[in-house]
């Protein structure tokens, strides 16, 4: 099965809580119970299918940083759970 590719417009509290979460939990089996969702396997695509594309932001602080880095930059505030590495998207000014 392929990818599911996204794109975030937004790089906000909720975006920086799903890019983690992604991350985190990316390599669960797919029996294994994670706080938050109620299935690991949709069909047959699995976290690990979930791949950022592309993101945009209006803030300045965010745009042309990549989106691992955007995530943690001010004014969001959610909690960090993780490191998450370089993602090889640059966030885009729109």
């Amino acid at each position: 099965m392929g990818k599911i590719n996204v794109a975030i417009v937004g790089v906000g509290n909720c975006a920086s809580s799903l890019i983690q979460g992604v991350h985190y939990y990316r390599n669960v089996k797919d029996d294994e119970k994670v706080p938050g969702l109620m299935h690991t396997v949709f069909g047959e695509y699995r976290i690990r299918d979930i791949n950022f594309v592309a993101a945009f932001d209006v803030d300045p602080r965010k745009v042309g940083l990549d989106l691992a880095q955007a995530i943690f930059a001010e004014p969001n505030c959610t909690v960090k759970i993780c490191d998450v590495p370089p993602l090889g998207v640059t966030v885009q000014p729109g």
